[in-house]
């Protein structure tokens, strides 16, 4: 599986969102998974300067990030690969 990223806009206003949309994202995930389409959320980080929460999965393509994205409510401002060493 490939790592992707989930960046979303979320202002300091609403920081308490961060871990419900994780719950949300990881939920997505696993009933997505239950349905056959391999993927596998990781975690949450916020990072409060920026006003940007980071969803991090693992996944066969970004269609299914994208799936995982929609189903827990989130609004993307992009999807990202990552490369990790």
């Amino acid at each position: 599986m490939l790592s992707y990223l989930v960046e979303v806009y979320l202002p300091r206003s609403r920081a308490h969102e961060a871990r419900t949309s994780g719950h949300r994202a990881r939920t997505a995930a696993d009933k997505l998974n239950t349905e056959g389409l391999p993927i596998r959320y990781i975690r949450t980080t916020y990072l409060p300067d920026d006003e940007t929460c980071f969803h991090h999965f693992e996944a066969d393509t970004p269609d299914a990030v994208e799936e995982a994205s929609r189903r827990a409510a989130l609004v993307p401002i992009r999807i990202v690969s990552v490369i990790e060493s």
